[in-house]
């Protein structure tokens, strides 16, 4: 028995004639007739009466062709799937990345990417960025995003630079000054973001000697926010968190001093490329970049 054999049986038992699957195989039908015989000889039942150029189907070719058709769903189904991969519509993409994003746009554009791939499998994990950096190397996860730089082997890194921001409540004094320099925030309420983290280090370098009040710390980005609305007081954070919230109580402007709030997008170096992976990473950051540009800040790194 082969796979041209059952094919054929198929086709007969579809179309009703010899002529007729003949056509649908774009074969002859003589060669249909001989896959015909050559299936009967095989499972040594006899599927068709023969009535001149008249063929009735036995009770064997009924039953025969229930099975048939189960195999025959599956193979549609796998053909589907092939054609959805080769359109990037189908298989799984594990993504882990820092709470920032991972709470924030990253899901949003998730939802936008999977609207056109049925059968693709999508997993967003938010993890701290030492726990995204071994979960890429670990290879639990495709695709990584960590805040920055990541000095290790084994990665393909793509960094994002950008500059942090000040976050303010709506309708606060300093929001209309169209940059915030460090001696604006003399005697102003503080909120402290990620306390002992490298992005904390850096706001407190770049405050130095500035006299301010913390009252409030937050591990997240979006909990500092949510404070910031409320009227808890003003943070320094970068600026992917802020995207949520500018319609939800909250002003953003840029900061007088330089304070790196980039993030590093990783990969297993050596890993054969994921034809969705490359899909995802190239939009995911053309669409970041587009929202960072719909604020009409100017927050690239200076030259």
């Amino acid at each position: 028995m082969n796979f041209r054999q059952v094919e054929a049986f198929r086709a007969v038992m579809t179309t009703g004639s010899m002529t007729a699957a003949a056509e649908l195989m774009s074969v002859t039908q003589p060669a249909v007739s001989r896959l015909i015989r050559d299936f009967e000889a095989a499972t040594r039942l006899l599927l068709f009466e023969r009535h001149g150029n008249q063929i009735i189907p036995t009770q064997a070719a009924f039953t025969l062709i229930k099975e048939v058709t189960r195999s025959f769903v599956g193979l549609d189904r796998l053909t589907q799937v092939a054609a959805d991969i080769s359109r990037h519509s189908a298989g799984s993409l594990r993504i882990s990345a820092m709470p920032a994003l991972a709470s924030g746009i990253l899901p949003r554009f998730v939802a936008q990417f999977v609207l056109d791939k049925p059968n693709l499998y999508v997993a967003v994990t938010g993890l701290g960025s030492p726990q995204v950096i071994e979960t890429v190397a670990s290879g639990q996860a495709d695709l990584g995003y960590a805040d920055g730089p990541i000095d290790r082997s084994g990665f393909d890194v793509a960094m994002q630079p950008i500059a942090a921001v000040v976050a303010l409540p709506d309708g606060h004094p300093l929001a209309q000054k169209a940059v915030i320099y460090p001696s604006d925030l003399a005697g102003q309420k503080m909120i402290a973001l990620e306390p002992g983290s490298l992005f904390a280090m850096r706001v407190e370098v770049a405050l130095a000697g500035v006299p301010r009040t913390v009252t409030l710390e937050a591990l997240l980005s979006h909990t500092a926010l949510i404070m910031v609305a409320a009227g808890a007081g003003i943070t320094i954070l970068d600026p992917t968190a802020t995207l949520d919230f500018l319609d939800k109580g909250i002003t953003i402007r840029p900061f007088g001093v330089f304070i790196d709030a980039s993030f590093a997008e990783l990969r297993q170096s050596g890993r054969n490329r994921s034809a969705i992976v490359d899909l995802f990473r190239k939009q995911f950051m053309d669409w970041h970049n587009d929202l960072i540009a719909q604020t009409g800040l100017d927050l690239s790194p200076p030259q």
